[in-house]
């Protein structure tokens, strides 16, 4: 296990270092930034999703999905961000003590 985490840890290192040596004239590219400016949104969709509605290998439907749908919807109405949070929160853990 400490390999696999040395390992991990020197190719990390590595990814990081040859960033640095990236010429600037190709990051300054439209079309690389608008990408970049995409990679944020795919990754956070992808933990909402993963941590949501995904327990060990199973698709589940769940207290969580309902606190998602109600976190969506309140976001959908734009309502302030503090009140999304408490939403979906006391969405899901009413259907988790009713379930």
């Amino acid at each position: 296990m400490w390999i696999v985490l040395g390992a991990t840890s020197a190719l990390c290192f590595a990814l990081k270092l040859l960033g640095h040596l990236v010429p600037e004239r190709w990051l300054s590219n439209p079309r690389l930034q608008r990408i970049n400016a995409l990679i944020p949104i795919a990754l956070l969709s992808a933990l909402v999703v993963a941590q949501g509605l995904v327990l060990k290998t199973h698709v589940v439907i769940d207290h969580r999905a309902a606190g998602l749908a109600v976190a969506l919807g309140l976001l959908i109405a734009k309502a302030p961000f503090p009140l999304v949070v408490a939403g979906a929160a006391i969405t899901s853990a009413l259907i988790y003590h009713v379930h």
